[in-house]
């Protein structure tokens, strides 16, 4: 389960949601659906839900609830992921190296709340694309990147170039502290797939 508070722009009004306290409104959230997966009886007194003796059936199968990963990349943020989570992802539009500070502050917050850091993951998006040239690659990338963000310098939250390239740079993600890597290509899918298929997974296996 992928959770995240959003941020400055986000359409809150549309849904109802005053943009001034919108992580009270998350937290509560979060606690509701924990007590949804967890509780045979639903008894919740809440700012904005209130439930009474409420079921919820089915529940999950993973125990006690399933896995809640958190993203983002405000530090508050990132403290409430070790409160209240049991992973976070760190975005693609993050270099490797803000990525291993993101871990860094994570793991202190892990610390201070006395959890095990063993039974919290962490995780990275990679924006990759292999390609024999590494001038074509990181254009090719590059120019995807732009269109996806609507602009920005995109040199250093990339990998891209030959597999022996592309397997380092995924190698440098994982030193910084990801568990789970989700590649990302940009364009040309298909063969992208298949190269990483071919060429990158194994040689990271």
């Amino acid at each position: 389960m992928g959770v995240a508070t959003g941020g400055q722009g986000r359409p809150f009004a549309a849904f109802g949601v005053d943009p001034d306290k919108p992580v009270a409104r998350f937290n509560e959230a979060l606690a509701l659906m924990k007590s949804c997966w967890t509780d045979a009886q639903i008894d919740f007194d809440g700012r904005w839900w209130k439930l009474q003796g409420a079921t919820m059936e089915p529940k999950p199968v993973q125990k006690p609830h399933p896995p809640v990963w958190f993203g983002g990349s405000a530090p508050a943020g990132m403290r409430r992921a070790a409160r209240h989570g049991d992973g976070f992802i760190g975005a693609g539009s993050q270099t490797t190296g803000r990525f291993a500070e993101q871990v860094a502050l994570v793991r202190e917050e892990l610390a201070a709340q006395n959890r095990d850091p063993a039974k919290f993951r962490f995780g990275k998006r990679v924006y990759v694309h292999v390609e024999d040239d590494s001038t074509v690659a990181r254009q090719r990338l590059d120019k995807a990147l732009r269109h996806h963000y609507g602009g920005g310098d995109w040199s250093e939250h990339m990998v891209a170039g030959p597999a022996e390239e592309c397997v380092a740079g995924i190698r440098a993600v994982a030193d910084a502290g990801a568990e789970l890597i989700l590649l990302n290509p940009l364009a040309d899918d298909a063969r992208q797939l298949e190269r990483l298929a071919g060429e990158v997974i194994p040689a990271l296996a």
